[in-house]
């Protein structure tokens, strides 16, 4: 796999609310189509809405923690007015394998819910948002896309929906049990060990460590299960590459598996 990850097209999307589907022009064409989706006003406040990617045959884009190979999403909102903050709810990712490398993500198409808080609730919002992201074939490449318009609006609401229906289930909706985590200095950082008492979630099952600062490298996790246990293994390497106090209440482990996923939470020690 080739990668051109310094290389940044020159074409942006201009993705204005209710106007549907824009393209991504500049070669490669046709690789990615963007679609914003209104929603609606949630019980809480906040405002649901949601960002469709279409991508074309064979490509694929990726999920938070993309995995050594692939190019993690960043989103930059500044310039939005009326808000106050805006979490994007990822629904579970597909893992994939390709010349030895792990990568995490979605093929085809991918609806991201974004929730947006009001900095005054009941009043419009403006949107402003530039987000990167990354696609990938036989080379991967940072695209970039730029949302505006007004909130409220109508439509997308099953399409958001569905997504939402597709997130990983809470480690109480799995009925997690104990979450241990082992932390040992290595050379040019720590190693974190975690046993996760967990149901099996089908084949090819995979455990994704994230840490709060996304400065730190976070290895491939290597993991065994034992019938209602896993076992998995990362080594966090830290950018002046020496030992570090780990708060492992800040550690977020999702394990994936073909048709199912856990999102936990934080673990203890022994």
């Amino acid at each position: 796999m080739r990668f051109t990850a310094f290389h940044r097209l020159a074409a942006a999307a201009a993705v204005a609310l209710g106007l549907g589907q824009t393209a991504l022009a500049g070669p490669p064409e046709g690789v990615v189509s963007a679609e914003f989706l209104p929603g609606w006003q949630t019980p809480e406040g906040t405002y649901m809405a949601g960002l469709h990617l279409r991508m074309a045959p064979g490509w694929k884009t990726y999920w938070r923690a993309p995995g050594d190979a692939g190019i993690p999403p960043r989103f930059d909102w500044a310039g939005s007015g009326n808000m106050a903050s805006v979490r994007v709810h990822w629904p579970r990712p597909k893992v994939f394998q390709s010349n030895g490398l792990r990568t995490i993500g979605y093929e085809h198409d991918v609806v991201l819910p974004i929730e947006l808080t009001p900095r005054e609730p009941g009043q419009p919002m403006e949107l402003h948002g530039r987000v990167e992201i990354g696609v990938c074939h036989d080379i991967c490449m940072p695209m970039e896309l730029r949302l505006s318009g007004l909130l409220p609006g109508e439509g997308g609401s099953d399409a958001i929906r569905a997504a939402l229906a597709q997130r990983p289930l809470s480690a109480r909706e799995a009925r997690v049990g104990h979450v241990n985590c082992q932390v040992e200095p290595i050379s040019d950082g720590v190693r974190l060990t975690a046993e996760i008492e967990v149901g099996a979630l089908g084949p090819n099952e995979a455990v994704v460590f994230e840490l709060p600062d996304p400065s730190i490298w976070v290895s491939e996790a290597a993991m065994t299960r034992d019938g209602g246990r896993i076992v998995a293994q990362s080594d966090l390497v830290p950018v002046d590459g020496a030992p570090f106090a780990l708060d492992r209440s800040g550690v977020r482990i999702t394990v994936l598996g073909t048709d199912r996923a856990v999102d936990i939470r934080g673990c203890t020690g022994r």
